[in-house]
């Protein structure tokens, strides 16, 4: 078969199994197939096109954040178009279909009596080396948040391959940090700051993050493209099981408020706990906050939740992070969800929320703004922040005061809540579907490629 026909082919054989692309290029045997047989039989069929490769801490079974979600489900709709290789910090070793999953170990002996707060830092960067100690044959690299992002440096300099960087977070928005991690968020700074100016695209997750980027780095803004999170909307619906609610003894005969998330100065929770003596007392609320960034933290969080447990008891706090099943039962049966972040780059958790039918109350951060339609499928409650690190409220007892009047306002309106629990999942099933958003980077890809 001379190479002109050849090539035609394998650009035809949108719909074929990878095995054939490689036979009619490897096999001579195969000379003689029946080009038109082959594409009447196969042109239902999903075409593998690339090869790309992602570079991530997080994946199954150890998520602890919105970007470790975004990776999962985007990795698993990629996979029905292409080839994905992961490559995570754990023990995972996986092989399905056109899905790679290989852990590479996290804790090093060697940093035993090493700092506390460097040890992430350290551990990360040789994980990352790890990484690329097999060799590189993807067409891309993608890499997806800053503890895997000096993975994805040396894999385009050492191996040669474009490499892509998803903006989940900023590191010059997270001041914080250098709370956990100390001289450590020196370094992740710089890490992130290469690894985003030297990325031959730049993927923001919302508007305002492009905006961001452009702000704080160094980048040609051709390079970024805006492509929002998504949801899987045949796992995220609403469900009648309520196992988790009697597990955790949620009264079902009164409404509750929900929050969902890690316990980190940028999720807000602890203004969220401040807000409680101003909601109506009948009022449950449910906290399933866990994940603590810092010891710090997790002492303000104990006794902050201790302080209003004293004046009400209603108060449940489920100090851990819950598997998806539990947590839909939780969207699923809350009044209202309540996302009091200060810093929110998109912001998965009031996607989920929606995409279950609970009306949403979320500070008007980031790509919250892009997310949650104000007044139609939630309430958004401003938020005047400091425009200098730490970047919190500049009255944090009104921004309390604010986020309980929005929650008392839903709670006491079942039928604007309705409303905008209906038109919520609706916009999730139009705007966030992972197979459209898979096709986003399915086009970015291949322009790289060219």
């Amino acid at each position: 078969m001379d190479k002109i026909r050849s090539q035609k082919i394998k650009e035809h054989l949108f719909g074929f199994p990878f095995f054939f692309s490689k036979l009619l290029k490897e096999d001579s045997c195969y000379n003689d197939l029946n080009y038109s047989l082959l594409i009447n039989n196969y042109s239902k069929k999903t075409v593998l096109i690339m090869k790309v490769l992602f570079y991530t801490k997080e994946f199954p079974p150890y998520v602890y954040g919105g970007a470790g979600v975004v990776v999962e489900y985007l990795a698993a709709e990629l996979a029905k178009i292409m080839e994905i290789d992961v490559r995570c910090f754990g023990d995972q070793n996986e092989n399905s279909d056109n899905l790679t999953v290989k852990g590479f170990p996290y804790d090093n002996p060697v940093f035993d009596h090493t700092n506390d707060k460097l040890k992430a830092v350290f551990n990360s960067l040789t994980t990352c080396i790890q990484m690329n100690a097999d060799d590189v044959d993807a067409d891309i690299v993608h890499c997806h948040t800053w503890y895997a992002q000096f993975a994805g440096i040396v894999a385009k300099l050492s191996y040669g391959v474009p490499l892509v960087i998803t903006t989940h977070s900023l590191e010059p928005l997270r001041p914080w940090k250098r709370e956990q991690l100390g001289r450590g968020y020196d370094t992740s700074s710089w890490i992130e700051k290469t690894a985003i100016e030297m990325a031959d695209a730049v993927i923001a997750v919302s508007k305002e993050t492009k905006e961001d980027v452009l702000k704080y780095f160094d980048v040609d803004k051709d390079k970024i493209k805006v492509i929002y999170n998504g949801i899987n909307l045949q796992e995220y619906v609403v469900t009648k099981e309520t196992s988790t609610l009697d597990k955790y003894k949620i009264d079902q005969s009164k409404p509750f408020v929900l929050f969902v998330g890690r316990i980190t100065k940028q999720k807000g929770i602890i203004h969220l706990v401040n807000a409680i003596k101003y909601i109506d007392p009948e009022t449950q609320i449910i906290l399933c906050a866990g994940a603590p960034d810092t010891p710090e933290i997790a002492k303000e969080m104990e006794d902050s939740v201790k302080e209003v447990k004293k004046d009400r008891d209603n108060v449940i706090w489920i100090d851990e992070m819950l598997p998806k099943k539990e947590v839909i039962q939780l969207y699923s049966h809350a009044d209202v969800f309540c996302c009091p972040s200060i810093y929110e780059p998109f912001g998965i958790i009031n996607i989920e929320a929606m995409a279950c039918e609970t009306a949403v109350v979320a500070s008007a951060v980031g790509g919250i703004k892009e997310v949650v339609v104000d007044g139609e499928t939630g309430i958004l409650v401003s938020l005047d922040q400091q425009d200098v690190a730490p970047f919190e409220p500049i009255d944090p007892e009104k921004f309390s005061k604010d986020l309980a009047e929005s929650v008392n306002k839903l709670i006491n309106n079942k039928e604007l809540r309705d409303s905008m629990a209906k038109k919520g999942r609706k916009r999730v099933e139009d705007t966030f579907d992972w197979s459209a958003i898979a096709k986003q980077h399915k086009e970015l890809y291949k322009s790289l490629k060219q």
